[in-house]
């Protein structure tokens, strides 16, 4: 394993006025979210319901086909009973089908409409983050760069996306909370004999842009080894704040643990995981989690007992050490301790910290075994966050392991490679953690074809030399 460099790190107090102050005090950055994205967020989409038939007697044109001893008709009054009868069952099946097709025709204008409704949501909460980040040199540099970025990887963008809106695998918006963006995604294998693992995965986006979407090559690729995904969505800064976001996650947590059976999920083999800030949420959740259960056992919907364990990728787990690098990679200070709800939440909202509180350390005896991932060259989180939190949690008697990838930087782990096809040694790392015991299962993952490449080689170079992460 190569040695870690501890990096310098210099605290400057943030000013007296914080963010979310300003924004409290501000009567037009309050968010205002209106009644159609509630009931859009919060329930599943109502269709009207089909008309139903009644069990009356049948229409008088069939009654044409009965006779009487009485008064037998003509053959020429038969033909021409039977040619209206027919142009009648034709003209009602012919209703039937427009109706069939006016109802199609409206579910996909309720699904239009709430995915306009949610386009809305997310560029009217992008416009207010443009207010609070203004126009700075570092924020339009790594804009820029964030744009060619996406273009180079666009090829691989357009085949996950294709699969993530047309694949049959995907169940796409499940409501787990009453909350806005309350949903989450889940990736199922084709393969349906037998219960299958379960990872419940909170994605990153620096707190700002998470979306569940943005799991789709990691559920596609581990749906394609029996591994079933869920991509939990949370309320992003400036919509929620760190424990709207933990809140979010433990309510999609609960949802997967209770209810992942119904989807031919396996409730005794649930796996919790997290990139980037969605490692951090997903540490946060599960330390509060521990904490809660450890003191006067508080009534909650799931517990730490039921995950099997937890995988960290990327992440930064001591916030106060990281203050004043995100702000030199132009998460500003000012932008950070409003998404933290301030300066003095830094220590609660920091998983490294938080177990070692002494009036909590026995929360660390109730924790899953904990497997971090980091690249050597992330820039945007350094490897030493990974390290020390690995070597605290040792240190307090939990089973944590750290693996690092020489040369990978933030974003290569979690797309350049999977994008790249072939083997993925991540990947490999995480599926046989998952199979393990399961002779089956590794014998399978012996033999998986490789992965086919998404995006050229030259322009996967170009992409890492330009990333803004």
């Amino acid at each position: 394993m190569p040695s870690q460099q501890i990096l310098p790190i210099t605290y400057h107090p943030p000013p007296q006025k914080s963010l979310l102050k300003e924004a409290q005090d501000d009567p037009t950055t309050r968010l205002l979210l209106c009644s159609n994205f509630e009931d859009e967020e919060s329930n599943t989409p109502v269709y009207p319901p089909l008309p139903t038939t009644s069990a009356a007697a049948p229409p008088p044109l069939l009654s044409s086909y009965t006779t009487t001893s009485a008064a037998a008709p003509s053959n020429h009054q038969q033909r021409r009973r039977r040619t209206a009868s027919d142009s009648s069952l034709s003209s009602h099946s012919d209703e039937g089908s427009r109706h069939t097709l006016a109802v199609d025709v409206e579910h996909a204008a309720v699904d239009v409409e709430h995915a306009a409704a949610e386009t809305f949501l997310v560029t009217r909460l992008s416009l207010k983050l443009l207010k609070y980040l203004g126009v700075g040199y570092r924020w339009i540099k790594r804009f820029l760069a964030l744009g060619c970025y996406s273009f180079l990887l666009m090829p691989g963008f357009i085949q996950v996306g294709y699969y993530y809106f047309f694949s049959r695998q995907v169940r796409r918006g499940i409501v787990y909370g009453d909350q806005p963006r309350n949903r989450l995604d889940l990736y199922l294998p084709k393969n349906s004999d037998g219960p299958k693992p379960v990872i419940a995965f909170v994605t990153g986006g620096a707190w700002i842009i998470g979306y569940k979407a943005w799991g789709s090559l990691l559920g596609q690729q581990l749906s394609e080894r029996d591994i079933i995904v869920a991509c939990i969505d949370y309320r992003n800064f400036p919509q929620g704040t760190i424990s709207d976001m933990v809140k979010d996650a433990s309510q999609g947590i609960s949802f997967v643990c209770n209810h992942i059976a119904d989807y031919g999920g396996d409730p005794n083999r649930v796996y919790l995981m997290g990139q980037s800030a969605g490692a951090h949420i997903g540490a946060c959740t599960l330390i509060d989690q521990a904490i809660k259960e450890a003191g006067e056992g508080e009534s909650s919907s799931w517990s730490v007992s039921q995950i099997k364990a937890y995988f960290g990728l990327s992440g930064g787990y001591n916030l106060l050490n990281l203050v004043d690098h995100f702000h030199h990679r132009g998460l500003y200070r000012s932008i950070f301790l409003g998404i933290m709800e301030g300066e003095q939440s830094l220590q609660r909202f920091s998983p490294e910290l938080m177990i070692q509180d002494p009036n909590v350390r026995n929360a660390a005896s109730l924790l899953p075994p904990i497997i971090l991932f980091h690249g050597t060259a992330d820039y945007s989180i350094p490897s030493d966050a990974s390290n020390n939190f690995a070597e605290t949690l040792q240190r307090l008697g939990v089973t944590a392991r750290l693996i690092l990838y020489e040369g990978k930087t933030h974003t290569d782990l979690f797309l350049q490679d999977p994008m790249r096809g072939g083997r993925d040694n991540m990947f490999e790392d995480l599926v046989a953690i998952i199979h393990e015991g399961d002779s089956e299962a590794l014998a399978k993952d012996a033999v998986a074809p490789p992965r086919r490449r998404l995006v050229p080689e030259c322009m996967l170079k170009l992409a890492h030399r330009v990333s803004p992460f």
